[in-house]
């Protein structure tokens, strides 16, 4: 985990019993070059000997994104069936690949930040996946070999921008704060199973989205295989695997989230996240 003020966050470690603590400044941050050189491996082995003699973190301060921005993040659309049901598109037969800006990307409890002009956000809980070293053309069967652990991720988005508009899915996915990730990376040993994990989301305290990863029409290796032979992962990219139904798209009539709305959400193992919608700043750059 990470925590801190925006832009200054400081890598930190929830221990097995629920304390939370700072690690030494010779791990680095939680970046490309941590994860390549085998920092969690290090890190567990500094989490048994010295984990409970280390600073506590402070209650109170800000949980940020779990890892350093990553070099990519990779969307997979219409990954579950009820989900491509409910968005009147046939299910796929391969995975519906696209990019989320990594300008999105941000903490678990920040604030959403409705964009200048938006009519229809949207929200999406997510499975992601973390890759833990460099993975090109690889095979289902070793997948797991190149996966550092798995996050919970929101995946907003701007129906209008992403399906009215014409082009492509990321202009309708990819506006500031619309990627909260956190609040913690748990690792593939802590989560034996990830085609196993009930996931839901709630607006202003009513269940509107309740699935299971058992439902994912591709499966984590399947991903990033099959991601693997397009383009190659780095250390700490993100891959967040889809959506079950009960977006706001999928209501008949549709609903969409406006300034004041609050937004939870959660995935066994991955703890939970929430957001309270704002009105963006319509600014000038």
């Amino acid at each position: 985990m990470r925590f801190g003020n925006k832009g200054s966050e400081k890598p930190g470690l929830q221990l097995e019993g629920g304390k939370r603590v700072s690690i030494p400044e010779s791990f680095g941050d939680y970046d490309e070059a941590f994860f390549e050189s085998g920092g969690l491996s290090r890190l567990s082995e500094w989490a048994k000997s010295e984990g409970e003699a280390a600073p506590a973190i402070e209650d109170g301060l800000r949980i940020g994104a779990p890892l350093c921005r990553p070099s990519k993040i990779i969307c997979v659309g219409l990954n579950y069936s009820d989900h491509a049901e409910e968005s009147g598109m046939e299910e796929p037969k391969e995975p519906v690949l696209f990019f989320k800006a990594t300008t999105s990307y941000q903490g678990p409890y920040d604030d959403l930040e409705i964009p200048a002009g938006s009519v229809k956000t949207d929200w999406e809980v997510e499975l992601g996946v973390v890759i833990g070293k460099r993975a090109k053309q690889v095979s289902k069967e070793n997948a797991f070999d190149y996966v550092a652990g798995y996050v919970l991720h929101n995946d907003y988005s701007e129906r209008e921008w992403q399906l009215e508009r014409g082009g492509q899915w990321v202009k309708g996915k990819s506006a500031d704060t619309f990627g909260p990730c956190g609040p913690w990376l748990a690792t593939k040993e802590d989560i034996p199973d990830p085609g196993n994990l009930s996931l839901w989301l709630k607006v202003n305290g009513e269940a509107v989205q309740n699935g299971i990863t058992s439902n994912l029409i591709f499966d984590v290796p399947t991903l990033v295989s099959y991601i693997s032979k397009y383009m190659t992962l780095l250390p700490g990219d993100l891959i967040s695997t889809g959506t079950p139904a009960g977006v706001g798209l999928g209501f008949d009539p549709p609903r969409y989230l406006s300034s004041g709305d609050l937004v939870e959400l959660g995935i066994d193992g991955l703890g939970t996240q929430t957001q309270m919608a704002v009105s963006g700043i319509d600014a000038d750059l």
